[in-house]
C-alpha cells in the first residue's frame, strides 16, 4: 500500500526516483514494472504497479467503443499509458507527453493513493491541497453515501 506525499526532483532525462521505502515492495509485487497514464479528472499523472494496471485494463475492455463517453475513457487512459521498469537506482522514466500533460517541472510530488501513486507538479499540488482543504472547511460539496459513513 502506498501512502504519503513525497517531494522528488525529476532528473534532466525526466526520470523520477521511487522512494526507497517502496522499491522492494514494487520489485516483489511486479518486478519493478509500472504503468503511467493521465488522470482524467486532475492535472496529474497516475502511476500503477503492473498488476494494478491490469485490473484497470479489465474494466476498460468491458467498455463499448460505440458509446462516446466510454470510448473517450479508453482513448485517454490507454492512449496515454506508458509502461516502464524501475532501473537499478529505483528510477522510472516519465515520457515527455505525460510530463507535458501534468505540467511537471523539476520539483514533483509523488502521492500514495493505496494501490497507485499520483504524480503532481509541486506547485500545482500545493494549490490543489489548498483548494481541497478550503472546500472541506466550507462544506461546499455533496456527501456521497460512502462519505456519510466515513469518520476519522
Amino acid at each position: 500500500m502506498f501512502r504519503g506525499a513525497n517531494a522528488i526532483n525529476l532528473d534532466t532525462k525526466g526520470r523520477l526516483a521511487i522512494p526507497t521505502r517502496y522499491r522492494q515492495s514494487l520489485l516483489d509485487d511486479c518486478e519493478g514494472q509500472l504503468v503511467c497514464t493521465v488522470d482524467t479528472q486532475q492535472s496529474c499523472l497516475l502511476l500503477y504497479p503492473l498488476p494494478e494496471w491490469e485490473e484497470i485494463e479489465l474494466k476498460l475492455i468491458k467498455l463499448s467503443s460505440m458509446v462516446p463517453a466510454e470510448r473517450r475513457m479508453q482513448r485517454l487512459l490507454l492512449g496515454h499509458a506508458s509502461e516502464g521498469e524501475m532501473d537499478k537506482s529505483g528510477r522510472i522514466l516519465i515520457p515527455t507527453p505525460l510530463r507535458a500533460h501534468a505540467k511537471l517541472s523539476k520539483e514533483v510530488m509523488l502521492v500514495g493513493q493505496l494501490n497507485k501513486f499520483e504524480i503532481w507538479d509541486a506547485d500545482v499540488w500545493a494549490q490543489q491541497i489548498e483548494v481541497d482543504i478550503d472546500t472541506e472547511r466550507k462544506g461546499e460539496f455533496e456527501l456521497t453515501e460512502r462519505l456519510q459513513d466515513f469518520s476519522l
